[in-house]
């Protein structure tokens, strides 16, 4: 089984990610009147950048991206980072605004982005040689904290209103429980990543184990959800 899935690695993520983008896509009437539409665009826009991600296997001798080679970007670290440790979180900061109903909740998350936002950029432009060549914790925790920030809202909320009695039937709970699981579990390996430049082939082995089943587990809630799931909220502005 571990030799298949590391075998099948990307093919598996893809299949996944585009799973839960597709499924989305077929059921948009359904949530085109509530904030899971902008859900929806963001599962799409992970598949393509994902997807794009990949052109680092397009670099290899006689590849179409050849020239990139031995370049500042023949690695796609700076990508991910940009992408999803950084649009990510900018994406769940905007989402939870637009689903949770405290002002008080919507605030502290607004006035959070701003300083992720200038320690981030703040960060690389100082480790601008690194930024190409691994993954930065300080962003990786940063991030994590407003994802925690954001979801710990919503369960709050939960909590404190009649929706724990229906908890059960909300896509925002599932995307809940399934984001904050992902970050819970995934971000503490970036402290070893280390082993990454060291080449230690037991670390890289064990990571993008934890890596796939983590993205199973999350795009696999993300699709049950959209289709187990029947919209209540209309889109609020924040």
């Amino acid at each position: 089984m571990k030799d298949f899935l590391f075998n099948n690695y990307s093919l598996l993520t893809h299949s996944v990610e585009a799973m839960a983008a597709i499924t989305g896509l077929i059921l948009f009437s359904r949530y085109k009147n509530t904030a899971v539409k902008y859900f929806i665009y963001f599962l799409v826009y992970l598949t393509v950048c994902d997807t794009v991600n990949e052109y680092t296997l397009l670099i290899y001798p006689d590849g179409i991206l050849e020239f990139l080679a031995n370049t500042k970007i023949s690695r796609n670290y700076w990508w991910s980072t940009l992408f999803w440790k950084i649009g990510a979180i900018l994406f769940f900061a905007f989402f939870y605004r637009k689903i949770l109903e405290r002002q008080l909740f919507k605030s502290i998350i607004k006035y959070a982005v701003y300083p992720f936002l200038v320690i981030s950029f703040t960060y690389i432009l100082f480790h601008w040689e690194d930024f190409f060549n691994r993954y930065f914790p300080v962003i990786s925790v940063l991030g994590t904290i407003i994802i925690f920030t954001c979801t710990i809202f919503y369960f709050i909320e939960v909590l404190q209103t009649d929706k724990i009695l229906t908890f059960y039937k909300s896509i925002y709970f599932y995307i809940s429980a399934a984001i904050f699981t992902w970050w819970l579990i995934i971000t503490p390996i970036v402290f070893y990543d280390i082993y990454m430049t060291n080449i230690d082939m037991n670390y890289i082995s064990l990571r993008r184990l934890i890596y796939l089943l983590a993205n199973i587990i999350m795009y696999s809630t993300f699709t049950f959800a959209l289709i187990f799931c029947k919209p209540k909220n209309k889109v609020v502005n924040a």
